[in-house]
């Protein structure tokens, strides 16, 4: 895929598996029934990481699933903005889910990708372009005169957050100021890249993005669901709880996980199960 920006990011498409007719009628026009799930990782995580290709072979069982890896990691050019310019890379894959014949779309995002799916959320609305001087970058006209996905079918359908910040620059835990080691510190930022195949920007933000949490409100009327664990080593329950209230009374689902650890290396295949019965509209087994 290619980004509004110019970045190129690899994808991949897998098919429903819930049935041989829906599996191969995938990339025809069945597939305008059957909703698709895009799916946003974590901070240095990629498509091939064996926890993204957990959530996918779950997912896979209920819809068809777009997984990516953001700019900076794995195979995608460009640098990690930590979420910034990622909510481009996401706008882009659900633009590609829709190329393929897909009229429901669900963004599912872990961690900085929850923030990522957040954002979009907010940005990218049905019938509407990204506004926010956030992105900085004009949304360009390809050559044949179309505008890109930011204008046509980039906007999602319905929103899950996985163990998302609520703020931006957070340092409250010990493995939040880690991570802001790895981030801002040139020595932090080798480590990254030859550590964790991270390759990360060294510009500060300028502006600083729309934060998660001012981001929800602005979501709705698309669906909103929340997930976060009791044992985040990350981010504690605040961080989720001031996301649903920023939401307003009905605004978003929050379901708080007894013993969860964060993102998607912690989401067992039960509760995937759940995030994509709840994604899909699938009553729970």
């Amino acid at each position: 895929m290619l980004t509004d920006d110019g970045v190129p990011v690899e994808a991949v498409y897998e098919p429903c598996t819930a049935g041989s007719a829906a599996a191969a009628g995938a990339r025809t026009e069945s597939a305008a029934g059957l909703p698709a799930i895009v799916v946003a990782h974590g901070f240095t995580g990629s498509a091939d990481r064996p926890a993204v290709r957990r959530a996918a072979r779950v997912f896979a069982q209920r819809a068809a699933v777009i997984t990516f890896s953001f700019r900076g990691h794995g195979r995608s050019g460009g640098r990690s903005t930590v979420g910034d310019r990622e909510v481009l890379d996401l706008a882009a894959a659900v633009a590609w889910a829709r190329e393929l014949g897909h009229t429901r779309v669900v963004t599912v995002g872990f961690s900085m990708g929850g923030s990522v799916v957040l954002r979009h959320g907010a940005l990218y609305t049905d019938g509407s372009e990204a506004h926010d001087a956030a992105v900085r970058v004009p949304v360009r006209e390809r050559r044949t005169g179309e505008h890109s996905g930011a204008h046509f079918g980039a906007h999602a359908d319905a929103v899950v957050a996985v163990s998302a910040p609520a703020r931006w620059y957070y340092r409250g835990t010990a493995p939040m100021r880690r991570l802001h080691w790895v981030v801002t510190r040139p020595s932090g930022r080798l480590v990254g890249r030859y550590g964790f195949r991270t390759r990360i920007a060294t510009e500060d933000w300028d502006p600083v993005p729309l934060s998660p949490v001012a981001a929800v409100p602005f979501i709705a009327p698309a669906p909103l669901l929340l997930v976060h664990g009791d044992r985040d080593p990350y981010f504690p329950v605040d961080h989720p709880r001031m996301l649903a209230e920023a939401a307003g009374p009905g605004g978003a689902e929050l379901w708080l996980e007894r013993g969860m650890g964060h993102a998607e290396n912690a989401a067992d295949e039960a509760l995937l199960a759940r995030i994509a019965d709840w994604a899909t509209g699938t009553p729970p087994a």
